[in-house]
């Protein structure tokens, strides 16, 4: 029940956080919160696929999806959003294309991929389990590349700027990175669901009011 509640919760976290990162965009029209909007609209994806496996049992299908979006695909695009902040539209939508049609491409990798042992029923497998090694490097180089991107970024922009709200957006992001990082390794390493959904719900919370102090600052100035 811990679980299923725990999942749930994420699920609504991000399904609300993305829908306000999209409104503020289309008010906005800045390319920087769309990238936003999708990362949180896959960790939604993710939260709610982990609470349907919580809530009855884990098949190949409810895995995949969660495994696409919640391992491989979510931070690769919280990232774009710090590139398009760090360096510009023009060098962000070469990345933006580069990365959509990996997104293709590892979609039809997903979907193909086989499982090399059963799927354990009630609770969340570890992809080191049942997934072979082209799955698990994808998620360990877009997690890891992203994560890296989104905290260097933000590390900089702290450094960079002298106003306090900057400041204070700049650690949240960095923070909230580090702590939706943490809850992938509780999967991979402890196989524990409650604390990977409690981790993630902290984890994208002070992400997104690092997003809300960086774009409704009065003064101008590149943050990640």
């Amino acid at each position: 029940m811990v679980e299923l509640i725990s999942a749930i919760v994420a699920t609504l976290v991000g399904v609300i956080f993305a829908l306000s990162t999209y409104e503020r965009w289309l008010n906005k029209k800045k390319i920087h919160e769309l990238a936003w909007a999708s990362s949180l609209s896959m960790f939604a994806i993710a939260a709610f696929a982990l609470a349907l496996g919580a809530a009855g049992s884990w098949n190949h299908l409810l895995f995949k999806v969660f495994y696409l979006f919640g391992a491989i695909l979510n931070v690769p695009f919280l990232a774009l959003g710090t590139v398009y902040l760090q360096f510009g539209e023009k060098i962000g939508n070469k990345v933006a294309k580069v990365l959509v049609l990996l997104a293709f491409l590892v979609t039809g990798m997903m979907i193909s991929a086989p499982f090399l042992a059963p799927l354990p029923l009630h609770h969340l497998a570890q992809g080191s389990k049942v997934f072979s090694v082209l799955p698990r490097l994808f998620a360990g180089v877009g997690s890891g590349v992203g994560a890296t991107v989104v905290f260097v970024g933000a590390i900089a922009s702290f450094f960079r700027t002298n106003t306090l709200r900057f400041k204070v957006s700049n650690a949240l992001i960095a923070i909230g990175t580090a702590v939706t990082g943490a809850s992938g390794l509780l999967n991979s390493l402890a196989n524990a669901m409650t604390a990977f959904s409690i981790t993630l719900v902290i984890g994208i919370t002070i992400i997104y009011f690092g997003f809300i102090a960086a774009t409704t600052a009065k003064v101008p100035a590149k943050v990640s």
